[in-house]
């Protein structure tokens, strides 16, 4: 018996050479040709809104503020995102496409992390930025100074990239052994490791430590903020006041919903869900999640900031000028 283990103990895979196979949404191959028209169609919307959004905030100098600079960051990593994640969805759902390098699987799943982990930040600071705004007003120019400002997107971005570093070292001490299916649609950090034949532990508890003390720490300070707003908001005696102090919120509100709701929903089914939900449809949610946010933001954004449909109309008002 120890002799026919034996083998199968030491033949693991040199990483170099593993290629995995991405299948996509197990359960939903046969349509997977109809689910690309609705993410390619989001893929290409959640580019062009956010490439757009991007250049309005740099060209225009009345959006050169905090809060539009943290708005671009986000912009930027919504289409970072997207890029990194659908290119790949879209040749598996049309091409059979399903091959991918162990080195490249790494390099995307350490991206997916990355900008994850960013966006969170990134949020955290705009909460923080609505905080001052609504809560210290006369001291908003003084507490988010441009060097303040470009300090904190820096501060988001470094603490990101040091989080998310240790999940490539965690899989590539693993040892492999051939297996190589991954039933999704991009790499994650626990679908690679669910492939080792090593014990995993380090890596489960390491990932649940980093959505603990990272994302959930964020969570925690974004709705201390809001917590704090609403206090002052509702000491202010006009309804009008009030109105309007909320209003300046509703956007960051709605993208923080997008954010962190499909991430949940993920999380907790991915571990208690159990059969309860079948598996292709946390695939689907993740699929969508990677698109649908990066899709809706700069739409958000354009219909509650009047600033950036000042900026739209200007630019397009001389084209239907001249037509």
């Amino acid at each position: 018996m120890l002799q026919e283990m034996a083998p199968f103990s030491y033949n693991h895979t040199n990483t170099q050479d593993m290629w995995y196979v991405l299948i996509g949404i197990p359960g939903l191959e046969d349509s997977h040709p109809w689910i690309s028209i609705p993410i390619c169609s989001m893929y290409v919307l959640a580019v062009i809104g956010n490439s757009f959004l991007i250049f309005l905030i740099v060209t225009e100098r009345s959006l050169h503020e905090p809060m539009y600079f943290f708005l671009s960051m986000l912009a930027s990593a919504d289409v970072l995102l997207s890029t990194a994640t659908a290119p790949k969805m879209l040749a598996i759902f049309w091409f059979q496409s399903m091959d991918i390098s162990f080195g490249s699987c790494v390099s995307q799943m350490f991206f997916i992390h990355f900008i994850f982990a960013t966006e969170s930040a990134i949020l955290l600071a705009m909460a923080f930025d609505r905080y001052v705004a609504i809560c210290h007003p006369l001291r908003y120019t003084t507490i988010l100074t441009s060097s303040a400002t470009g300090k904190i997107g820096i501060a988001a971005v470094v603490r990101s990239f040091f989080i998310c570093l240790p999940f490539i070292f965690l899989v590539y001490r693993l040892r492999y052994c051939g297996r190589n299916i991954i039933p999704h649609s991009y790499c994650e950090h626990m679908g690679i490791a669910r492939l080792a034949c090593d014990c995993i532990k380090v890596n489960i508890i390491y990932g649940l430590t980093v959505a603990l003390l990272s994302t959930g720490l964020d969570i925690v300070f974004i709705i201390m903020s809001y917590t704090m707003i609403l206090c002052t908001v509702f000491q202010i005696p006009s309804w009008a006041a009030r109105f309007k102090a909320l209003n300046t919120c509703a956007s960051h509100i709605c993208v923080i919903l997008m954010f962190y709701a499909p991430a949940f929903f993920s999380f907790f089914a991915h571990r208690f869900g159990g059969k309860t939900i079948p598996h292709h449809i946390h695939i689907l949610v993740a699929n969508l999640y990677v698109v649908v946010p990066p899709m809706l933001n700069p739409i958000i954004y354009g219909v509650k900031t009047k600033q950036f449909q000042d900026r739209v109309m200007s630019l397009f008002s001389p084209i239907s000028t001249c037509c």
